[in-house]
């Protein structure tokens, strides 16, 4: 059985849900997450595209419904000795399946949590689980309770964390060993993620972001890779990833000169980094870290460029995307904990110059403040 975590580890995480739901007065919980399930009993699939669910009760109960193909893949990946399957069939009805086990383990009558915010449950099958349970019990949407949980690291935790940090530094090595005129932005993907695999690592729960010239200003990955050019510039942002956990940088980098303006934007990124830095300790609010991040900017005239947004936790996640609760934006009332990790990313896209600066790393929350994650340089590197 390939456990990532120690018998202790997974009973401590138990344990901790089973009391939040007694707090919280719920009876049982219906996790559709993927990332709950890893995090609760190691479960490693990416089989939550399809109708799947894992029931948890107070007393301690874990059953899995899932589909065949799973049935494998929960055995050796999990703690879980309590696997149903529904069987594909024409006019298959899983959450009818999902009922049936509520039954077996008396929640009739009962109130139970559900994790609605989950790509795993798709609106027609969140449909269909209402449908089942209409006068059946009480549910809530309870899509953070374990959310809360699993944005505290553990040592265990922090240990891939870091391993998924050593990770992304060497493919940032890679980045300035092959990123030069000449070079297709696919040769760069490739080097960045021939050095992960070789290290041990994992695919990344969302693509790595790249473009240059006019696609240096995009934030998600898009499918066309371009050659770069004698006087280029290069976004790309990428995670180390270990385990599933996740370590992420960003960079822009000009490619045989930097515009004036690449330069005076790259400064504001790292005051404004820092200033973030600064601020996120354990008792500030995250909405805190974003707000210096907007006075920052807006002071030094980059309103326009800026974005609403200047992070957002990271942990073990999922396809389709890497980005974890909570995110760093205006008001949000999370308060910074030891243990959090957090990805900052300071983005300018100035769209009538045509020019992009980009500067992101992971910080560990600790007791007396925080820890950079990412050992390399934070200075503008022209190639």
């Amino acid at each position: 059985m390939g456990l990532h975590f120690t018998k202790e580890e997974f009973s401590k995480r138990k344990s901790k849900v089973i009391q939040n739901m007694k707090d919280q007065k719920i009876d049982a919980l219906l996790m559709f997450r993927q990332e709950s399930m890893y995090w609760l009993t190691g479960y490693d699939t990416f089989g939550y595209v399809f109708f799947q669910s894992l029931v948890l009760d107070q007393k301690g109960n874990i059953v899995l419904l899932t589909r065949a193909p799973d049935l494998r893949q929960a055995q050796n990946t999990s703690n879980i000795n309590d696997i149903r399957i529904w069987v594909d069939k024409d006019g298959s009805k899983p959450a009818d399946d999902l009922k049936i086990i509520l039954d077996e383990l008396g929640l009739k009558g009962k109130k139970l949590g559900i994790e609605y915010e989950a790509y795993g449950l798709t609106g027609k099958n969140a449909l269909a689980v209402n449908k089942s349970l209409e006068n059946y019990c009480t549910v809530e949407d309870k899509s953070n309770l374990i959310n809360m949980l699993r944005v505290i690291k553990s040592k265990e935790e922090i240990v891939y964390v870091k391993n998924a940090a050593e990770l992304a530094d060497k493919a940032l090595d890679q980045v300035w060993k092959h990123a030069k005129a000449g070079v297709s932005e696919s040769k760069i993907l490739a080097e960045m993620n021939r050095v992960i695999f070789e290290g041990g690592g994992d695919y990344p729960a969302n693509e790595f972001i790249i473009g240059s010239g006019k696609n240096a200003l995009l934030c998600r990955y898009q499918a066309e890779k371009q050659i770069l050019n004698q006087k280029d510039q290069l976004s790309i942002e990428w995670a180390g990833t270990f385990r599933h956990y996740h370590s992420a940088m960003f960079r822009t980098i000009p490619i045989g000169t930097a515009d004036p303006k690449h330069f005076k934007m790259h400064d504001a990124c790292v005051e404004a980094l820092k200033n973030c830095e600064s601020n996120l300790i354990a008792g500030n609010k995250v909405g805190e870290v974003f707000d210096i991040h907007a006075k920052t900017f807006d002071d030094l005239g980059y309103n326009k460029a800026r974005m609403n947004a200047c992070g957002y936790s990271l942990g073990s996640t999922f396809s389709p995307n890497w980005m974890d609760w909570p995110m760093l934006y205006t008001g949000n009332p999370y308060i910074i904990q030891p243990g959090n990790v957090f990805f900052m990313h300071m983005i300018l896209m100035d769209s009538d110059n045509e020019l992009a600066m980009n500067l992101g790393e992971t910080y560990l929350v600790t007791e007396n403040g925080n820890e950079r994650l990412g050992n390399q340089k934070l200075d503008l590197v022209v190639l």
